[in-house]
């Protein structure tokens, strides 16, 4: 099997990169060591939550209760605070209050406006990737 890569070469006294391309052969690519799942899940946790977090506001736990629940244990995310982190970063959810249960703080994220927007354009852009996918695999 061939397959290419790109190496970045910098050119000496200059400020631009040129990029050249190696030819190697294998006889398999490469184990990156992550499943397709996993990938899957990577590109579509903040979609989930975003959802869920579209119903009512919710705590950490909570949500990772209604993603076993819903999905019989099927769809987990092992990272899922990277991914609320990552959504109040970009303005897409919002600490909405904090309560303490049991000795230990709970914050209830919300979807923000922007959030629901977002929402509302990915989840289309993935109904009609997942049709294009579909078709093709037929």
């Amino acid at each position: 099997m061939v397959w290419w890569v790109l190496k970045k070469k910098q050119l000496p006294m200059q400020r631009i990169s040129e990029y050249t391309v190696i030819r190697r052969r294998k006889k398999h690519l490469p184990d990156t060591g992550h499943s397709f799942i996993s990938y899957f899940k990577r590109a579509t946790s903040p979609l989930v939550v975003l959802r869920f977090l579209s119903e009512k506001p919710m705590y950490g736990y909570e949500i990772s209760a209604e993603l076993k629940s819903r999905s019989d244990g099927k769809y987990m995310i092992s990272i899922l605070y990277p991914v609320l982190y990552r959504l109040e970063e970009q303005g897409y959810i919002e600490i909405s209050g904090t309560e303490v249960a049991e000795g230990r703080a709970r914050s209830y994220y919300s979807i923000t406006p922007a959030g629901r927007e977002y929402l509302k354009k990915t989840e289309k852009e993935y109904l009609e990737i997942s049709k294009t996918f579909e078709a093709l695999m037929k």
